[in-house]
C-alpha cells in the first residue's frame, strides 16, 4: 500500500449501534498494512475479508476491459459494517471501491492496485414493503429481480428492467442512474427513489429514508447520490416508488420502412393510448439477422426480413383493459399509412416472451458475433433517424466494412450504436479503432444535441468524453460537489471525474 500506512491517520471510533461513525485523529493508532487487514477482520469477520486469488474475480468488470488487484475484497453484513470498514479505510487513508452485481459496461466498479473493493452482495433485505404507500425499502445488495419478485407477490411492481437484472444490485443500479425498458413510461431509476440510506466517504451514516412523495425542505440530497457511481457515498438502502403491477399487458412486433416512420407509429402509438403504451423498442435489421444467427431458438414470425422493427408494449393494471383493441387499431392505421409493412401481435404469454427475446438478445449476440464497441447515446427523438444515418456513415469512413446494428429504446430517444468488427478482421485490431469510432459517433450525437452516455455511465471508459462535452462551470460544480463530500478521494477515484 506504499504511504497510505506511513503518515500519521489516527483510528476508527465506531458507535456501538452503527448510527454515526467517524475518523477520530490519534496518531499513536497508526498501523502496518498487516495490521489494517487484520482491522478489517474485525470489522466484517475472517470469511468475509478475501485477499490474493480469492478477490480476483471482484477485480475485473463485466467486459473485461478493465482489471486491477485490491488489497483486499471486503463483504460487509449490514449498514453498521458498510460505516465501520469506511471509516478504517478514510482514516489509513486507503481507496474504496464499491460494486454491486459488477454488470457495469465502463468499468466504474473495478479497483486499481491497492484500493479496497467493498462488496455489497450481503446487504439483500426487504425492510419494508408497504402496499398503501406504494413503497418498497429494500437494501442495496438485493438484485433488481428479486426485488421485481417480491413487489410482484404483494401485486405491485418495481418499474424498472435491465438485461443484468438477475445480478445487478439495487444500490449499484441507483449509483448509475439506470434506464432500461421501462424508461419511456416510468423514468430512470433516479425518479423511483424517494429515499436513501448511505455511507459517506469519512463513514458518517446518512439516514435519508423517508416515503414522502411530497418533501420540500431544502435540497434534493438523494439525487446527489443516484448517478455519482459511488464517488460520494455508499448507498445501502432506497426507498423506492412502486406501481400497480400490470394485468393486462399486449405486445406488438413489426416491421417498419425507416426510422422516420418508426418515429411517426410512435406518435400515433402516443396519441391513441399513449397512458398504456409501456414499452417502444428499436433494432434495425441488422442487427435482428446478427441475433439470429448467433442465438438459439430465435424466430421472427413475418414473412419478410425488414430494414427495421419496432416492439411494442401496452399494459395496464385492469385484467379487462381494452389494449388489444387499441393496438390493433394504431396497427392498422399505421399499415393504412406505409408506415409499418408486417406486424404481428403476441396471442400467449409464451409468445409475448418470444418477441421480447429479440430484443433482449441483442447484447449477447454481438458478443458471440465478434469485438464490440458499444456507444450509449441519446438525441431528441425528432433526430433519431439523423443519428443512425449520420453516425452510420462516420463510422464507415472510420473502419470500412464495420457491422453497425444500433438497437435499443426509440421511445425514450436511448440508441446502443453498436459497432461489430468487420467479417473476418482480427479482434484486436479492430479494438485499436475504437476510440476513434467512439469519438465519431459522439460527435454526430454532439450535433444534434444529443448525450454519449444516456444510461450506461461514465465509469472509467468515459472521463475523457466528459471533461470534453462537460468542462467549464458544469464541471466545475461537479467537482465542487465531490470536494464537499470526499475532499480526500476516498470514494471510487478516477470514476466520472
Amino acid at each position: 500500500m506504499g504511504s497510505a500506512f506511513s503518515a500519521s491517520r489516527g483510528n476508527v471510533a465506531v458507535n456501538p449501534q452503527g448510527s454515526s461513525m467517524r475518523a477520530s485523529r490519534n496518531p499513536a493508532a497508526d498501523m502496518d498494512q498487516a495490521g489494517f487487514l487484520d482491522a478489517l477482520v474485525g470489522c466484517v469477520g475472517p470469511s468475509h475479508v478475501l485477499v490474493g486469488s480469492d478477490a480476483a474475480p471482484f477485480c475485473t468488470d463485466w467486459r473485461g476491459l478493465f482489471s486491477g488487484r485490491a488489497l483486499a475484497v471486503l463483504r460487509p453484513a449490514d449498514t453498521a459494517q458498510v460505516a465501520a470498514c469506511v471509516a478504517l479505510c478514510a482514516a489509513q487513508g486507503v481507496k474504496v471501491v464499491p460494486q454491486g452485481g459488477n454488470t457495469g459496461l465502463c468499468g466504474g466498479a473495478t479497483p486499481n492496485d491497492g484500493q479496497i473493493v467493498l462488496c455489497l452482495g450481503r446487504l439483500n433485505r426487504v425492510r419494508a414493503l408497504d402496499t398503501t404507500d406504494m413503497v418498497l425499502v429494500a437494501e442495496a445488495g438485493m438484485t433488481l429481480q428479486a426485488a421485481r419478485a417480491a413487489t410482484a407477490e404483494a401485486g405491485l411492481a418495481l418499474p424498472l428492467s435491465i438485461g443484468s437484472e438477475g445480478t445487478a444490485q439495487l444500490g449499484g443500479v441507483l449509483a448509475t442512474n439506470a434506464g432500461g425498458t421501462a424508461t419511456l413510461r416510468h423514468g430512470n431509476a433516479r425518479d423511483l427513489v424517494l429515499g436513501l440510506e448511505a455511507v459517506l466517504a469519512d463513514g458518517r451514516l446518512w439516514n435519508g429514508l423517508r416515503r414522502l412523495r411530497k418533501d420540500n425542505t431544502g435540497y434534493a440530497l438523494r439525487q446527489l447520490f443516484v448517478g455519482s457511481e459511488g464517488t460520494l457515498g455508499i448507498i445501502t438502502a432506497a426507498s423506492l416508488r412502486l406501481v400497480p403491477a400490470a394485468r393486462c399487458v399486449e405486445v406488438a412486433f413489426a416491421a417498419v420502412a425507416s426510422p422516420e416512420a418508426a418515429l411517426s407509429v410512435l406518435d400515433l402509438l402516443n396519441r391513441a393510448g399513449g397512458a398504456v403504451l409501456s414499452a417502444y423498442e428499436y433494432i434495425s435489421g441488422p442487427a435482428l439477422q446478427m441475433a439470429l444467427a448467433h442465438v438459439e431458438g430465435l424466430t421472427v414470425p413475418l414473412s419478410a426480413p425488414a430494414p427495421h422493427y419496432v416492439l411494442i408494449e401496452f399494459s395496464a393494471p385492469r385484467a379487462d383493459a381494452p389494449l388489444l383493441a387499441q393496438l390493433e387499431g394504431v396497427l392498422a392505421e399505421a399499415m393504412e399509412r406505409d408506415l409499418v409493412t408486417d406486424a404481428v401481435l403476441a396471442a400467449s404469454d409464451t409468445q409475448r416472451a418470444a418477441l421480447w427475446r429479440l430484443r433482449e438478445s441483442q447484447p449477447e449476440a454481438q458478443q458471440r458475433a465478434g469485438a464490440t464497441v458499444k456507444n450509449d447515446i441519446s438525441v431528441p427523438l425528432s433526430r433519431i433517424p439523423a443519428l443512425i444515418e449520420q453516425a452510420g456513415a462516420a463510422c464507415r469512413a472510420v473502419v470500412p466494412g464495420v457491422r453497425i446494428v444500433p438497437f435499443g429504446h426509440l421511445g425514450d430517444g436511448n440508441i446502443h450504436f453498436n459497432l461489430v468488427q468487420p467479417e473476418g478482421e482480427d479482434a484486436a485490431l479492430f479494438l485499436t479503432q475504437a476510440d476513434a469510432l467512439m469519438h465519431a459517433v459522439s460527435e454526430v450525437a454532439r450535433s444534434l444535441g444529443g448525450s454519449f452516455s444516456a444510461e450506461h455511465g461514465i465509469g472509467q471508459l468515459k472521463t475523457g468524453l466528459l471533461e470534453e462535452w462537460r468542462g467549464g462551470v458544469e464541471l466545475d460544480m461537479m467537482r465542487a460537489i465531490k470536494q464537499a463530500l470526499d475532499p480526500l478521494g476516498t470514494l471510487n477515484p478516477g470514476k466520472v471525474l
